[in-house]
């Protein structure tokens, strides 16, 4: 059975944690981005498919390659953040399936000849995987600004000519400026968004 976690974990993931869109001028090490994946890559996925792709862009040159693409209410906190996270899938996940789920020698079959479950996967999963690493990003202390204001096919000739990469959403990570978050926004109630039936 799982443990429930601490009320301050609770907020450290949810409650308080905030999107940001100004950040503080402190970098993200490597380290971090290494455990950050190392977290993110455990969560749930079907049958461990695992299709998520991360770049975490952070040079000067890579975030030049990333402006022309970003929306213009999103250029100057990209540029400030210290990191962006291209979330893509890859659109051929399947070929990792026999070492992912090594009792299923046949799941790679499940996909052949029809594209639209190959994609739905890919972007189901990987868009879990995207989620997966916002939560790992708030655990290691990082603020989070995921986007989806960009030119997807900008940002796939960029970063994944090959066109196996296929870019999901930007997700800048970095230390936020508190002094910078406008008031949260209010969330649905239980009943205008769930039932119990």
């Amino acid at each position: 059975m799982s443990e429930i976690v601490s009320d301050k974990c609770l907020d450290v993931l949810f409650r308080t944690a905030r999107t940001h869109s100004a950040w503080l001028d402190k970098p993200v090490s490597d380290v971090t981005l290494e455990a950050l994946y190392d977290l993110l890559r455990n969560g749930p996925t079907s049958a461990n498919s695992n299709p998520g792709r991360f770049v975490f862009v952070k040079s000067a040159e890579a975030r030049e390659k990333l402006r022309p693409h970003l929306s213009a209410g999103n250029v100057d906190k990209t540029m400030q953040a210290p990191v962006t996270a291209i979330v893509a899938y890859d659109s051929r996940f399947t070929e990792f399936l026999p070492k992912l789920f090594p009792h299923e020698p046949d799941a790679p079959s499940w996909f052949e000849g029809d594209a639209e479950k190959m994609f739905m996967n890919g972007f189901r999963n990987g868009t879990l995987q995207g989620a997966y690493l916002i939560l790992a990003a708030r655990a290691l202390g990082l603020d989070c600004g995921p986007m989806s204001g960009f030119n997807a096919d900008g940002v796939n000739a960029s970063f994944f000519a090959d066109g196996r990469w296929r870019v999901n959403f930007l997700c800048n990570l970095g230390y936020g400026d508190p002094a910078a978050l406008p008031p949260r926004n209010p969330r649905l109630d239980f009943d205008e968004a769930a039932r119990i039936v």
